[in-house]
């Protein structure tokens, strides 16, 4: 009797336990971590997946989640019987119950397609907008590696298929310069006129430092600006109309994606049988390969040390975990991506979802 009271009063305190406890709270917390981990992971899969399938030829597919909603249902009961008969002395006990969980997540997807959305992949970015990213402190040299065709007629380096070609030695020069004179703090942007009509300038300030001022004279000589000026209207285009401009071709979204694409290291295999293109050597500046905005690598076997992995045509293509520049990069891409999207007209319905 005593081990049955014992289970009972377990039961008892189960339930009530399950009873005065709501899943509510406890909910919130795990799924505020454990969705968005996951939903981080899958668009890094997707990212990756689409800059290879770009370079074999195949076009690029996003699948954005639009809507996530998960209910909790939490039952649980207790059955005990006792029954006893006169002599000669029988007794009978039995105590019983059962407990379900439920948990139904519902995941709403949108196809990332349409005019729209093709426009803006193919848009070039503002040169308003690049220089707002190195004003928000990204790195020169790496913001204009990725984003941009040409400063001033200068070109950067392009490894696509079939207009791949080196870049300009004085590019290099150029965006280094303006690298060191972005961490003296020495340069600015400033938007000025109408709304519809804004002209963003970029300015250089005053510096008592000797070597930044013959980088600003650098960037003035191979830019071919104004030795006198200090404000630079930021215009697009291949070439600027006069020495007070900086002329900025930059490139689209789709642009920078295949360019990432064409620096992976593809199997030679591949090559070999013209599946896809072979990876251009790097340029060569200062006597050194450039160092590659970003390194994709490729083998048959999975390594056990990736920041994020793929597995296409029975080839794994993944980013070293301990390649920090190439994983800070693939995450600036990410974030650009998001800018391309365009932003819903309608507010987005608020769902309230019993969780207790």
């Amino acid at each position: 009797m005593r081990r049955v009271w014992s289970a009972i009063l377990v039961w008892v305190i189960l339930l009530w336990e399950v009873g005065c406890s709501s899943l509510g709270p406890w909910s919130i917390s795990r799924d505020r971590f454990d969705y968005p981990a996951a939903i981080s992971d899958s668009w890094k899969d997707q990212m990756l997946m689409n800059l290879v399938k770009l370079r074999y030829g195949e076009p690029p597919v996003f699948l954005d989640i639009a809507s996530l909603i998960s209910q909790y249902q939490l039952e649980g009961q207790v059955n005990a019987l006792f029954s006893w008969s006169g002599p000669p002395a029988t007794n009978s006990q039995s105590v019983g119950g059962y407990g379900r969980y439920i948990e139904r997540p519902t995941i709403t997807y949108n196809l990332l397609s349409g005019h729209k959305f093709a426009q803006s992949l193919m848009t070039p970015i503002p040169p308003a907008a690049i220089m707002s990213l190195i004003q928000a402190g990204y790195p020169a040299e790496i913001v204009f590696r990725l984003t941009v065709k040409a400063l001033n007629g200068l070109q950067n380096h392009s490894g696509a298929a079939f207009t791949g070609h080196a870049a300009d030695p004085r590019f290099y020069e150029t965006i280094r310069a303006i690298g060191r004179i972005q961490r003296s703090g020495t340069v600015g942007i400033r938007v000025q006129g109408e709304r519809k009509q804004e002209n963003t300038v970029l300015v250089f300030s005053r510096d008592q430092d000797r070597a930044i001022q013959q980088d600003k004279a650098m960037v003035r000589e191979l830019l071919g600006l104004s030795s006198q000026a200090s404000e630079f209207n930021l215009v697009f285009g291949m070439v600027p109309a006069h020495d007070r401009e900086i002329a900025i071709l930059s490139r689209s979204m789709l642009d920078i994606l295949n360019e990432l694409s064409a620096a992976i290291e593809v199997p030679v295999v591949h090559a070999g049988e013209q599946r896809t293109y072979p990876t251009r050597d790097e340029d060569i500046f200062e006597g050194r390969p450039v160092t590659p905005l970003m390194r994709i690598r490729s083998d048959k076997a999975k390594p056990d040390d990736v920041f994020v992995a793929v597995r296409y045509r029975d080839w794994w293509f993944w980013i070293d975990d301990r390649d920090f520049v190439s994983k800070r990069l693939f995450g600036f891409i990410m974030f650009l991506f998001t800018l391309v999207e365009e932003p819903s007209k309608e507010g987005t319905p608020i769902v309230t979802i019993p969780a207790g």
